[in-house]
């Protein structure tokens, strides 16, 4: 008897944890991950056909960003399948540029940001696309017509210079020879290679002292622009990071559909500034890298021999600030007084 008992009760005890095991193990495990938490970001730098948005992500619910950008439509609540940009993966801050856009249109935007549990959207924003405006030319000396362009506050020239003539009517030296041209200290232009089909195609290039000469070689009312003014063109666009891509012409001559050698990276041609591949000359006489580099002289020099210029490359959508010595050769455009 005393046995059976002993077996019942440890039949008994079996039984209870059986039951109270089996029960834990069906429980549901609790997932602590959520979807993100972001905001949308003002838009900026709106122009006839991009913008600036972007987003702020203040909690990754839990699990690592896998995918963040800005998607936009022109009707509200844009979705991830419509237009989008991605832009990296974390945390934080991010700029996203919207490209492609029409001209005079409302759109509609908003930030979204994506983990393992899904994508969250922030709150919609809505901006409109500028207009595209007629701005008109300007004509130099010589007659050469040069279509404007507006980029935020400032106009420019949307063609390299190609003047021969101070404002004046004094003739600016053409000097072919390297010899001659190295020990200048005056001004003086030349055509990439002497060729003067390159004049047509990306204009002449031009020592500083021609630029900066008193008699102005620039058309009335306008003038070569200082490094301030050149920092402030980078700035309005987004910084000097990706503003070169917003000021190359677009296209690449290997596919026939433009004058830089590819990748032509970043090139959206998006303000009209159609900056073009002039190349160099350097001091001593040489040429280089037409297709390859624009160059750019400012106003402003930074010591007695130096001057800053502003460089477009091929290899890269950036704008790129440099110095180099007034001997050298590059190209001109001119903002408006």
């Amino acid at each position: 008897m005393q046995m059976n008992h002993l077996a019942a009760c440890i039949t008994g005890l079996l039984f209870f944890c059986l039951i109270s095991c089996s029960k834990k193990d069906d429980t549901p495990a609790v997932s602590s991950v959520s979807i993100p938490v972001l905001t949308t970001d003002s838009v900026t730098m709106i122009i006839h056909n991009a913008a600036n948005c972007g987003g702020t992500i203040t909690s990754d619910g839990g699990a690592a960003i896998t995918r963040r950008g800005v998607c936009w439509t022109k009707t509200p609540l844009p979705l991830l399948t419509d237009d989008h940009t991605e832009d990296g993966t974390g945390t934080g801050t991010y700029t996203s540029r919207l490209t492609g856009l029409d001209t005079n249109t409302l759109y509609y935007v908003r930030a979204y940001a994506s983990n393992s549990k899904g994508t969250a959207y922030g709150n919609t924003m809505s901006f409109k696309t500028l207009r595209i405006v007629n701005y008109g030319v300007a004509t130099d000396i010589d007659g050469n017509i040069y279509p404007v362009v507006k980029i935020g506050g400032q106009f420019w020239l949307s063609k390299n210079l190609r003047v021969t003539h101070y404002r004046n009517g004094d003739a600016i030296p053409h000097v072919t020879g390297d010899n001659q041209w190295k020990v200048l200290i005056t001004g003086a232009y030349c055509v990439y290679d002497n060729v003067q089909v390159n004049d047509t195609t990306y204009g002449n290039m031009y020592n500083w002292y021609a630029a900066t000469d008193s008699r102005g070689i620039c058309p009335e009312g306008w003038h070569i622009p200082s490094n301030d003014e050149w920092n402030s063109l980078g700035a309005f666009l987004g910084g000097s990071g990706i503003a070169g891509g917003m000021l190359k012409s677009t296209g690449t001559l290997e596919q026939g559909t433009g004058l830089w050698y590819a990748p032509n990276t970043g090139a959206t041609n998006s303000t009209g500034f159609t900056g073009l591949p002039g190349g160099t000359r350097f001091n001593y006489g040489s040429f280089y890298s037409i297709g390859n580099l624009g160059n750019f002289w400012s106003s402003s020099d930074s010591s007695s021999v130096n001057a800053w210029n502003y460089i477009l490359d091929a290899n890269n959508g950036e704008l790129v600030r440099t110095y180099n010595f007034k001997t050298f050769g590059f190209s001109l455009r001119c903002c408006k007084d």
